[in-house]
């Protein structure tokens, strides 16, 4: 059983916005051509840039389409070790039994589970990753037994320590860099994510992304989320400039 089909799509969403949707931006159809390559090919890619940019929810939503029975993601949230991340994906990938004691051991039996049928192993917040533990990764890619594709996910730091070692970059099939939304992306983009910003004039929408959005994505997560909590406070039916300041007040942006 993959325990990540289990997880609500809405989940992908920063704090789970209800009414939120996915939109097909740019850069997420670039990564689910890209995907789809990196599928087709069995081979790793580095999907990097600042937190907030919708590289989380971009990948979940591609594999949700292109993968969806081969996903096995980890995530770390503080400085792994190999061993660390043995032991993850032994939970993730749900191999029964008491994982080996031995390095070579684990490594014998992981490699026989990714041997068994294409998989493809997410590894969010690779920003975390160590110049070992990308070497890890590549020893298991690299044993011609396993059927699997890698994409990390992460910071400029997974970026940085992949390009500095020649034996991870030269492995590394696609790269792609997910950057913060233009202005004229945003007026596109954000009435097309929520509804409470259907009918909202693009002068107001551009105004909340100078002082708070910044083209970042997490960031009108968190604005659409005060803003609806505004409109019923306010007593309010769509956003206006009032709305907007007293979303600011509580983001610590400007109020002009």
């Amino acid at each position: 059983m993959n325990a990540w089909l289990d997880i609500d799509e809405r989940d992908d969403h920063y704090l789970g916005l209800p009414g939120a949707h996915v939109v097909a931006t740019e850069a997420l159809l670039a990564l689910r051509d890209n995907l789809a390559d990196v599928l087709d090919a069995r081979a790793m890619m580095c999907v990097h840039g600042d937190a907030g940019l919708g590289k989380t929810l971009s990948v979940n939503a591609s594999l949700r389409a292109l993968a969806p029975n081969e996903v096995c993601r980890v995530q770390f949230r503080a400085r792994p070790t190999p061993r660390d991340i043995r032991h993850v994906l032994f939970d993730a990938l749900g191999v029964s039994g008491a994982p080996p004691n031995r390095p070579i051991e684990f490594d014998t039996l992981l490699k026989r589970v990714l041997s068994e049928r294409p998989r493809v192993l997410v590894c969010d917040e690779a920003q975390w990753l160590s110049r070992e533990c990308f070497e890890f990764w590549r020893h298991l890619w690299d044993d011609p037994r396993t059927d699997i594709a890698i994409v990390f996910v992460g910071g400029g730091d997974c970026y940085r320590v992949l390009r500095r070692e020649p034996m991870l970059s030269s492995r590394v099939y696609v790269w792609q860099e997910f950057r913060r939304m233009s202005r004229e992306q945003v007026l596109q983009v954000v009435p097309v994510y929520h509804p409470v910003w259907a009918d909202v004039d693009a002068e107001l929408i551009a105004f909340a992304d100078a002082h708070a959005g910044h083209g970042n994505f997490r960031a009108w997560s968190k604005i659409t989320a005060h803003v609806i909590t505004a409109l019923g406070r306010l007593d309010r039916d769509r956003p206006d400039r009032e709305v907007l300041q007293w979303v600011f007040s509580r983001l610590g942006g400007r109020d002009e």
